[in-house]
């Protein structure tokens, strides 16, 4: 044991050394992951106006966040293995050349078909931008993993806000061609990405050290670790599900309930993402400070008494409800990712494809379940049934407590 704990310090030694040089390789990973998920969020935020140009129903416009969705959330737990056993620097920039294609054939799409392929080309992207971009977070973190992680996270949390602000402002009055001119955006984050492979190229002895290492320490029994992921995993259905209610359909509910102009929705649904993004930075450095598992019960389940309460508020208490919950669920990713990478060391592109694939596809499910449900009910009644799935956080109670004595090794 004591062998396993030398070497593990060796290595956070060897990471803490980096951390001088290795911030401006996190905030340029950061800024790309705020054009990616800004370029993304156009999508759902101009449903309303694809809605009415392809002559939509709800479930088809289920169907648009499903496709894009999965082709993310199938491809990237196999781009993760892939990079863990054969990393690939530059695969990055090249990634974000499926979702320039994606962008462009959106703009001018002659068909329903089409619109499909071209989210589909927008989803294979964010299979190789989030598995990889977040193994380059963690390279970047010199030890602070939650603190990085929250960095990343907030970019592109940041990034999916502004989505609804742009599309109010500049695809409804322009039209869906105007789509187009989110390529700009995608040719910036290539260039800045080329440059991020470039430093990744140069540090791969570093981290094959690393893994190394990490692949030599103790770790918890094999029955724990899937018992732990499995939990985490309900947990991320959770946080993603409840998400898809807010992200697909919170602009329709805002319409259909309180009679708003759907610029007046989009705005709304721009101080959600806000909240967000705000809150995403949260979760990281509290959970370095005071341990993962206290925010994850904190995020999930402290968010309940919100989530109950929102179906029945009136719309300024609904635009309070909505930012709160956004503020508390959103510090739940962070924690969970990293106390998934620490608990299965070594396989960071494995864990972060795996729980960033369920995370796209628990979003697109649930966008398309909850279109059908809509359509059979009401928008209301989606907000009533989704209020109880944070009741899963009860579930935190059978993860391992593995931070105290990582605490405890710090402090000798």
């Amino acid at each position: 044991m004591a062998s396993g704990v030398n070497v593990r310090a060796a290595a956070a030694a060897r990471e803490g050394q980096a951390e001088r040089t290795a911030f401006r390789i996190l905030t340029a990973i950061s800024f790309c992951h705020l054009l990616n998920d800004m370029m993304q969020s156009v999508i759902p935020a101009v449903y309303p106006l694809l809605k009415s140009s392809y002559h939509l129903d709800f479930g088809q416009v289920g169907l648009i966040t499903l496709t894009m969705q999965l082709t993310a959330s199938l491809l990237q737990p196999v781009v993760g293995i892939y990079t863990d056993r054969r990393p690939t620097p530059y695969s990055l920039a090249v990634g974000m050349g499926f979702t320039l294609t994606g962008l462009v054939l959106l703009s001018s799409a002659p068909n329903f078909a089409a619109v499909l392929l071209a989210v589909a080309l927008i989803g294979m992207g964010s299979s190789v931008f989030h598995p990889e971009s977040s193994r380059v977070a963690r390279m970047a973190s010199g030890g602070q993993h939650g603190l990085a992680q929250s960095v990343f996270q907030v970019g592109g949390n940041a990034g999916t806000s502004f989505g609804p602000l742009l599309a109010a402002f500049i695809v409804l009055p322009a039209g869906q061609r105007s789509i187009a001119w989110f390529s700009a955006a995608a040719l910036v984050a290539i260039t800045i990405l080329s440059r991020v492979g470039a430093w990744y190229k140069a540090h791969l002895p570093a981290r094959k050290a690393r893994v190394r290492a990490q692949a030599s320490d103790p770790s918890l029994p094999s029955r724990k670790i899937a018992l732990a992921i499995a939990v985490l995993l309900a947990l991320i259905f959770s946080k993603f599900f409840y998400l898809a209610s807010i992200s697909s359909y919170y602009i329709f509910y805002l319409i259909s309930k309180f009679h708003l102009s759907v610029r007046d929705a989009q705005l709304h649904l721009f101080l959600f993402l806000g909240a967000v993004a705000a809150g995403t930075i949260i979760g990281g450095p509290v959970g370095d400070r005071i341990g993962r598992k206290f925010v994850i019960w904190w995020s999930i389940l402290g968010v309940l008494p919100f989530t109950l309460l929102l179906p029945h508020a009136n719309l300024f208490w609904t635009g309070v409800l909505t930012v709160i919950i956004g503020l508390i669920l959103a510090s739940a990713f962070s924690a969970i990712l990293v106390y998934a990478q620490e608990l299965v060391p070594g396989k960071i592109g494995t864990i972060s494809g795996l729980f960033f694939g369920l995370a796209f596809g628990m979003g697109g499910l649930g966008a398309a379940l909850l279109g059908q449900l809509a359509d059979a009910t009401s928008i209301t009644f989606v907000y009533q049934v989704c209020a109880y799935l944070p009741a899963l956080g009860l579930l935190t109670a059978f993860l391992p407590n593995v931070e105290p004595p990582r605490r405890a090794r710090t402090a000798h």
